[in-house]
């Protein structure tokens, strides 16, 4: 029997597509192999958003190949594109334009399964691909050279996906995309993300429904409407925040300003109180002075994510950014970030507080790595809870307590 192994490396899109190549595998007959074991097959799905993705991209495809020598060393993604394809150590390597068609191309003479996804590895949600592609061009971005323009699904192969996902057994769906604002359902004309957000929320046997992160100025109100008054749609949304300074933003060649950023966020509160939000911000862009930061630190303060993911700036070749003669010192970005990184977790301690002595419902995920005896979950807005295992399994939606506050998150029990 045929073994393999498929490491995976950034964004949601990417897990969404080494789940499709598994699940292909499994039902050509592969098995996949044990840690120990060597694999006659490798897919690496590289990344090269940062700088130091490009170099665990690397380490991935090295380490795979002094771990199953003779193994057939196939990589694709980004950071297969950024070098042209001339990766060290792959024996074969797949463009983008090509990743569904991987399999077919690895494997010329056999009938290849479709292209999708009909399990979640790990995961008691699952991340569908809805589009892909990015016609943005922020100035300190690859993506779009690497990924090409944005180019979206059409809504019956999505709708069909999901059904099968939600037999299996998943309760959450999460619609995601390198930009999903772009999404436009492969039609003229376009099919808009709320039409999709309202199709999919009808589908039977769906518990929980979330989008991946999305720009604020994407949010409008057919949107909103959607999210808000949906059957399963949930509470919290990952929008995208990157700088709170103007001047840093039209520098990004971002697309929307900070008071577009307030404004959304408002809308979604004003709609429902309990809408919780999450973000990225990049520390360190080049021109960001000691005002610029404190504008970011401000949005951060004001808006009370309930998790923030800070990045340092890094450099990345053909960018416009890359032209930009006014760097940041390596120690002010790390200071920086260090001080998002306190800002942001003690306001996100003080926001969960108020939950403390509520009851939500959560669905349970895998069990607590810093609590023995415990499983982790989420409540719909997206709190992370967790409580005793005794009796529980994971992709059970259970109603709990929230009784004490951590640092890294809630704790409660089981409600009577």
């Amino acid at each position: 029997m045929k073994k393999y192994k498929v490491v995976t490396l950034g964004c949601r899109t990417n897990q969404y597509e080494s789940q499709a190549y598994i699940d292909q595998l499994e039902q050509m007959g592969f098995l996949e192999a044990k840690k120990e074991e060597a694999a006659d097959l490798c897919i690496v799905n590289t990344c090269t958003v940062t700088e130091s993705a490009d170099k665990k991209s690397l380490y991935q495809i090295r380490k795979l190949a002094a771990d199953n020598p003779g193994t057939k060393m196939v990589v694709t993604g980004c950071m297969s594109e950024r070098f042209n394809h001339d990766v060290p150590g792959a024996t074969q390597t797949i463009p983008n334009s090509e990743k569904e068609k991987l399999l077919n191309l690895v494997f010329p003479e056999e009938i290849i399964p479709e292209f999708s996804i009909k399990n979640f590895d790990a995961h008691t949600r699952a991340f569908v691909k809805v589009q892909d592609g990015c016609n943005s061009f922020c100035s300190y971005c690859l993506i779009p050279y690497v990924r090409g323009r944005s180019r979206s699904r059409t809504v019956t192969e999505i709708v069909k996906e999901i059904e099968g996902l939600i037999s299996n057994g998943y309760k959450e769906i999460v619609l995601t995309g390198i930009n999903i604002g772009d999404f436009d359902g492969n039609v003229t004309p376009a099919t808009s993300l709320s039409d999709l957000v309202k199709i999919v929320d009808q589908i039977p046997g769906l518990k929980r429904l979330r989008l991946s992160s999305i720009d604020p100025d994407e949010v409008d109100d057919a949107l909103l409407d959607a999210i808000i008054n949906g059957k399963n749609t949930c509470p919290s949304m990952h929008i995208v925040l990157q700088a709170g300074s103007n001047l840093v933003l039209k520098r990004m060649n971002r697309k929307y300003t900070r008071q577009d950023f307030f404004a959304t966020t408002k809308r979604l509160l004003d709609a429902r109180s309990d809408f919780t939000f999450t973000t990225d911000v990049i520390v360190g862009f080049p021109g960001e002075t000691e005002n610029d930061f404190q504008d970011t630190l401000s949005v951060i303060e004001q808006v009370s994510f309930a998790k923030v993911h800070i990045f340092p700036f890094s450099l990345r070749p053909k960018t416009r950014a890359n032209r930009f003669n006014d760097p940041i010192p390596k120690d002010v970005i790390n200071k920086r970030k260090e001080t998002l990184l306190r800002a942001s977790e003690k306001i996100a301690f003080a926001f969960r507080e108020k939950y403390v002595g509520a009851a939500c419902e959560v669905l349970l995920e895998s069990d607590d790595p810093n609590r023995k005896g415990y499983i982790l979950g989420h409540t719909d807005n997206f709190l992370q809870v967790a409580i005793p295992k005794e009796g529980l399994r994971s992709n059970e939606i259970v109603k709990v307590k929230c009784l004490e506050n951590h640092p890294e998150g809630l704790v409660g029990k089981i409600s009577d």
